[in-house]
């Protein structure tokens, strides 16, 4: 029977994304077979589960689909799944527990979400000697004699001070969160305890196996997946059917979606760790193809390029995910197609999503950087990464780059079995690549140095206040306030307040270089407008306004020459 079934397995991996006449009914017999089946390892019990994810998000018909939802609800079940279950710990299948040194954000939702079920893994805890340093931080001051003359581990000192009613995880969570330092400042002192954490498996926990977002109606695969290279520049001025504005409750919905498509990945994402429910949408590309859009919380925002990250799903099955970032009609791609779904339609779904992104946003030119394509990524460099982005029309500007890439071609159109070498990857792969619809321009997101707008503002910041930055940004407000001719920002909603109040100095610094004051009032109304955008419900309407201020633009680039041209120390 096990040798029955492992044979069923290997044929169901290999026809599964195969599509057309006669293959849904060679795959139904095939499920049905492994249905009963036990299987002998953990391996093909996992195989089996990322076969029906696959066939959950590309079912052939509505048998299959009945067939692939009745295995995956009861999943959790199977004998064979509760016999290797810690072998599968960290898989996402439903039934089996999560290990990750979560980051804090993600650590405390989950601790209110599932309580108890969330521990410290003390056995791989490597930094338990910098917590013991810091316990004193958790108590209160009333606590400190016992904290001065007790010798006990972390561990030990959780254990006295924690509730019976909460896990020692559940404690650091709290304790973390309830230091009086802000957001960044707690993430970094998280980040330095890399603290190992299981959350143990329990009903309404996070799996890839329960995963789906709700659909009118599933969209069968009659034909073959799209897996040709689509001409990107034509792709992408296509745009998606629909882009819909989703409540904050189901916004909120899909942000734990995303949040769990991470977790049970052991992978954590800023961008939907810090997602805003207010400012969600759905993205219909056509046959179920959706991208869910999250925003990013007022307070975790970039300065000056807005950041949104976006789940795909295929008929609701999350399948991989995209993190862009927007600025001059520009935009920073980074694009992931999760394990189970690869060799599907990755080129495919890319074109839509650089078609998402452009409608979104404007943008006329894609930036690929450096770890997409393989630096410093071995998943990267295993792949071909960079070459699946030059087929699409990428191209670096470097002259080297270029030149490296030519010989190349030249060895694969003389040896077709040719592949670059590691060593010729990691060169090409050092440098951004782009993708230009219009003309080719410098002041785009890869190219523009956005450094150097920091360093004019850090030079009036170092000449003026020195270290009172506290003073800086309280006198500041005031003066732009003043200069821009708007009333002070103390007035405006609170996340709007601290999205001017950030902005303050750099339109310091503009103004010393770009003559702001000087600017007419309809201008100046309009940077005041740019400024509180970035606080309000939508960033991307952000992009929109600082994009749309030919004068700001303007003022950027002459400000980023006025750095070039201060002399080096």
């Amino acid at each position: 029977m096990s040798q029955m079934a492992s044979r069923a397995l290997s044929k169901l991996r290999k026809i599964r994304g195969e599509y057309g006449e006669g293959w849904a009914a060679r795959k139904l017999e095939l499920l049905r077979t492994l249905s009963k089946a036990r299987l002998p390892n953990a391996a093909a019990v996992l195989a089996w589960h990322e076969c029906l994810l696959f066939l959950r998000a590309y079912p052939d018909d509505r048998e299959v689909e009945a067939c692939v939802e009745r295995e995956l609800a009861r999943f959790e079940r199977r004998a064979d799944l509760r016999r290797h279950r810690e072998e599968l710990a960290s898989s996402g299948v439903a039934g089996c527990p999560i290990d990750y040194p979560f980051f804090p954000a993600t650590a405390d939702w989950l601790a209110r979400r599932f309580g108890k079920r969330l521990s410290v893994d003390w056995e791989w805890f490597e930094h338990e000697d910098l917590l013991q340093e810091r316990m004193a931080l958790f108590a209160l001051w009333a606590e400190t004699p016992l904290l001065d003359e007790l010798d006990l581990s972390a561990k030990a000192w959780i254990a006295r001070m924690k509730s019976p009613s909460e896990s020692d995880a559940q404690f650091l969570t709290k304790r973390i969160a309830a230091l009086p330092i802000d957001s960044w400042s707690r993430d970094r002192f998280s980040e330095e305890l890399d603290v190992p954490m299981r959350l143990a498996w329990g009903a309404g926990g996070p799996s890839r196996t329960h995963a789906r977002w709700p659909v009118a109606a599933t969209v069968y695969q009659a034909r073959s997946l799209q897996r040709p290279r689509p001409d990107l520049r034509k792709e992408v001025r296509v745009p998606p059917l629909l882009i819909r504005e989703l409540s904050p409750k189901d916004g909120q919905r899909i942000v734990d979606m995303a949040r769990e498509a991470m977790i049970t990945r052991a992978r954590d994402l800023d961008a939907f760790m810090h997602g805003d429910a207010r400012d969600v949408r759905l993205v219909d590309c056509g046959e179920n193809l959706q991208f869910a859009c999250i925003g990013v919380r007022p307070e975790r925002r970039l300065l000056l390029e807005s950041v949104y990250a976006f789940l795909t799903l295929k008929n609701g099955v999350p399948i991989g995910y995209v993190l862009c970032s927007a600025l001059l009609g520009s935009s920073e791609v980074a694009y992931n197609v999760f394990d189970t779904y690869r060799g599907a339609e990755a080129a495919h779904v890319y074109g839509r999503a650089l078609s998402m992104v452009r409608a979104m946003f404007g943008v006329d030119t894609f930036t690929i950087y450096p770890y997409q394509l393989g630096h410093e990524n071995e998943e990267g460099l295993k792949s071909g990464a960079w070459w699946f982005y030059q087929k699409l029309g990428f191209r670096a500007r470097e002259a080297s780059v270029l030149r490296l890439m030519g010989r190349e071609q030249v060895r694969i159109a003389r040896d077709r079995g040719h592949r670059s070498s590691r060593a010729v990857l990691k060169k090409l792969a050092a440098h951004n690549v782009y993708l230009d619809l219009n003309k080719t321009r410098d002041d785009v997101i890869g190219v523009f140095p956005l450094a150097e707008v920091g360093a004019a503002v850090t030079a009036l910041l170092a000449r003026r206040f020195g270290a009172d930055r506290e003073r800086a940004t309280a006198e500041l407000s005031v003066e732009v306030a003043r200069t821009l001719g708007v009333p002070p920002f103390k007035q405006l909603p609170a996340e709007e307040r601290l999205a001017c109040e950030r902005w303050a100095p750099l339109v310091a610094a503009l103004d010393a270089h770009a003559r702001v004051a000087s600017w007419s009032k309809a201008e100046r109304r309009a940077l005041f407008e740019v400024m509180r955008s970035k606080g309000g419900r939508r960033e991307s309407d952000f992009v929109a306004k600082f994009d749309g201020h030919r004068k700001l633009r303007a003022a950027f680039r002459a400000l980023q020459r006025r750095a070039n041209q201060r002399p080096s120390k």
